[in-house]
């Protein structure tokens, strides 16, 4: 039940996200000044808060989805089976959402 209402709950932070990712490509087009000040405000802890949270929520519905399409194949349906996976994919998208930033700053420093 609670990957299901996580699942929902993700959609729509992908949207809200979404809208934070279209300011930043308009921000992009209206020139520099309005560049760095989208700059400035994504590289605020909060801002950067924000950037993670929708990394996050769009790792775990990716993960979550590749289960329903397991469960679509007809497999994974045993009450223990299903609550193994949702774990896995909750623990799944903490590694790989910590992985997506550790490389992003790596590849920061790296240029």
């Amino acid at each position: 039940m609670a990957t299901s209402i996580l699942h929902r709950l993700t959609g729509i932070a992908l949207g809200g996200g979404l809208l934070l990712l279209t300011a930043w490509l308009v921000a992009t087009a209206m020139g520099a000044q309005a560049y760095d000040f989208a700059q400035t405000w994504l590289g605020h802890p909060v801002g950067r808060t924000i950037l993670f949270g929708f990394t996050l929520a769009l790792v775990y519905h990716l993960c979550n989805g590749i289960r329903h399409l397991v469960w679509d194949a007809g497999k994974g349906f045993a009450v223990p089976g299903a609550h193994r996976a949702g774990a896995f994919v909750i623990g799944a998208a903490v590694v790989l959402t910590l992985g997506v930033w550790a490389f992003a700053y790596w590849l920061k420093g790296a240029f």
